[in-house]
């Protein structure tokens, strides 16, 4: 690691940021480590999560470990990436990843990624860093699963902000531009790299698809230079593939019942089953794939007539690139043939594979009430659109 790890408040803040005040979104700075882990240390939902994950500490070790970490990227390496190897090693047959070397570590990138687990998407990416000599990235998620006291102090030491999704539209806007010029901040003048979703919450039907809205909201603090605006910001389509889709039930019943309303409600608790569910369901192969920085292509999009269709010709980019990063599995293949009643990829998947897809697929639809045919379509497409997307139809 060689470039200089800005954990501090930074010396310079670039013009656009000096509008806004970020303390409310910031994570915590490694001189307020201290006081945060003294916090944590002592939590019962702390030692409950060290007596899970490493049962062989005692109560006292687990307490002394949390006083002895005095920055958020050593309480990453000494938390996060030990927990996260552990439910990778627990929930799947291993995890794979390309494209690294498309990387400079000198330099602070933008993740732009697809969404398939509240928790494990960026988690995984962290890993990987790690693993790579990188530094961490911070990294965004949604106001609904923030809760104050130990789970504020938990995520913000594991460089967490939130994005906030609910208000009015003033407030909304207002919330934009401030989010807009902390994640340049952060890029910038901090030289620390930033995870987002492409979209709000996670993909429950298979399409990796980027919302427009989101890069509207990332040229907020970019000025009237279009090409500059996204250059700085130095966007990497990132894109994870599961074998075995987290939540596949919990997103298809989604699905389904809100295709019988007008408006989908949560209940309480939900967003944290999906969270536990994603942890410990078998995953099978996980793959992480890191599209190239989109540099050279802004030349191209900053000829385009006006801005909203610069932005859908930069969301086609980061759509395709994920699209065909995506690693399809047999189980993706065999969806695909069962959704289109044919047999046009048979030849990459073996009978006995197919047969044990069928058998998944009939148990994972036995814990869900509603009309089989229109459940089974859902949930063959959670899998077959990948294909589909990757196919370019």
């Amino acid at each position: 690691m060689t470039k200089p790890y800005i954990s501090e408040p930074p010396k310079t803040i670039s013009d656009f940021a000096k509008e806004f005040d970020f303390e409310n979104l910031r994570t915590y700075y490694d001189s307020e480590t201290g006081e945060v882990m003294k916090r944590i240390a002592y939590h019962p939902s702390y030692l409950k999560a060290m007596a899970y994950f490493w049962p062989e500490v005692s109560e006292q070790q687990a307490i002394e470990k949390a006083l002895s970490i005095k920055s958020a990227y050593e309480f990453q390496k000494e938390y996060m990436n030990q927990a996260i190897w552990s439910i990778i090693n627990k929930s799947s047959t291993g995890l794979t990843y390309s494209g690294i070397e498309h990387l400079d570590k000198n330099k602070a990138y933008l993740f732009v990624a697809n969404h398939r687990d509240v928790l494990l998407d960026s988690a995984i990416l962290q890993v990987i860093l790690v693993k790579e000599g990188f530094y961490t990235s911070e990294i965004t998620f949604g106001s609904n699963l923030m809760d104050e006291g130990f789970i504020e102090d938990f995520i913000s030491m594991n460089r967490m902000f939130s994005i906030q999704r609910e208000g009015s539209a003033k407030e909304l806007y207002a919330f934009s531009r401030q989010l807009s010029a902390y994640i340049r901040h952060t890029i910038i003048d901090k030289n620390v790299s930033v995870w987002i979703a492409q979209r709000n919450g996670r993909t429950k039907d298979g399409n990796d698809s980027t919302q427009t809205g989101l890069l509207k909201m990332l040229n907020l603090s970019g000025g009237k230079n279009f090409e500059k605006s996204f250059s700085e910001l130095k966007i990497v389509p990132l894109t994870i593939s599961f074998e075995y889709e987290p939540c596949d039930v919990l997103k298809t019943q989604e699905l389904y019942f809100s295709s019988l309303t007008e408006k989908y409600v949560k209940a309480p608790g939900e967003d944290l089953i999906s969270v536990f569910t994603g942890v410990k369901q078998p995953k099978g192969k996980i793959h992480v794939t890191f599209g190239k920085p989109i540099d050279k292509e802004l030349s191209t999009i900053n000829h385009e007539l006006n801005e909203n269709e610069k932005i859908k010709a930069l969301t086609a980019i980061i759509d395709k690139e994920i699209y065909q990063n995506y690693q399809l599995n047999a189980v993706n293949f065999i969806a695909y043939d069962l959704l289109m009643e044919a047999n046009r990829f048979e030849d990459k998947y073996t009978a006995i594979e197919k047969d044990e897809f069928i058998a998944y697929v009939n148990n994972q639809l036995a814990k869900i009430n509603g009309k089989y045919d229109v459940l089974k379509d859902l949930f063959l497409k959670l899998y077959a659109n990948p294909v589909i997307n990757k196919l370019g139809k």
